[in-house]
């Protein structure tokens, strides 16, 4: 239930703002594209702007999110850390077994099912926003190539996986192949092609992370405390199963 508010709560707040400044979203059809070699290649250009092979090799990657969530993902050891409110939960991501507190008191049974079930759609969600350039070749993924008023387009569908299989994302990229911005055609949102930005990169440990989504009129995405860690030197996780 909480998900479902959040899910809510986020497509409310993306349609009143567009709103009150005045900005008609018109919802677009899902654009057909060309599966192949082309949208082989173009992922090929986009994965390697970006360095997934550096990617690759993090351990640790941690980042704030709007709205208080806070994460420690150990890749290495499958296993995120998550803070909200009160709450804090660590999970193993394959399993979804784990921790789970509340406001220092740790929970049990559904109390402790239902924390890190919230903690488990934070991170999905959250997480996507940082690193979904990277997961274009995810298990369960069809790529195409289609042309755009802006330059060379990366269709990519998931059919499995997150939390809302199914969705779409068509990725413009820039002369240098990395994203300026996607285009959205997921299961909470009503409003197809729906546009957030791209922008704002970084650079960590050889990789390029993009740290500010901006959507229709104020709405904004903006990521915070971004560290990450290679193979050497792990950060520590403050809860241990």
């Amino acid at each position: 239930m909480k998900k479902f508010l959040l899910n809510v709560f986020a497509v409310l707040l993306i349609l009143v703002s567009a709103a009150i400044v005045g900005v008609q979203i018109v919802s677009e059809p899902l654009p057909e594209g060309e599966k192949g070699p082309k949208a082989e290649q173009l992922a090929d250009r986009m994965l390697e702007a970006m360095n997934d092979k550096a990617y690759q090799e993090l351990d640790v990657i941690k980042w704030s999110f709007p709205r208080g969530h806070h994460f420690v993902w150990n890749r290495k050891e499958d296993s995120v850390e998550v803070k909200w409110s009160d709450y804090e939960v660590v999970f193993k991501t394959k399993t979804l077994d784990g921790q789970a507190y509340h406001q220092g008191e740790k929970l049990e049974d559904d109390d402790k099912r239902s924390a890190i079930d919230d903690a488990w759609a934070l991170f999905a969600n959250d997480s996507f926003w940082l690193v979904a350039p990277f997961k274009v070749r995810d298990p369960g993924t069809t790529r195409s190539y289609v042309e755009t008023e802006d330059g060379p387009g990366l269709l990519v569908t998931y059919s499995s996986g997150g939390v809302t299989p199914g969705d779409s994302y068509l990725w413009v990229l820039d002369e240098s192949y990395r994203p300026k911005y996607w285009k959205m055609w997921v299961s909470i949102v009503p409003v197809g092609g729906l546009k957030f930005t791209w922008e704002d990169w970084v650079e960590k440990e050889g990789v390029w992370f993009g740290t500010l989504h901006q959507g229709p009129g104020p709405v904004k995405i903006n990521l915070k405390n971004l560290e990450v860690t290679p193979h050497s030197g792990l950060m520590q996780m403050n809860l241990i199963f």
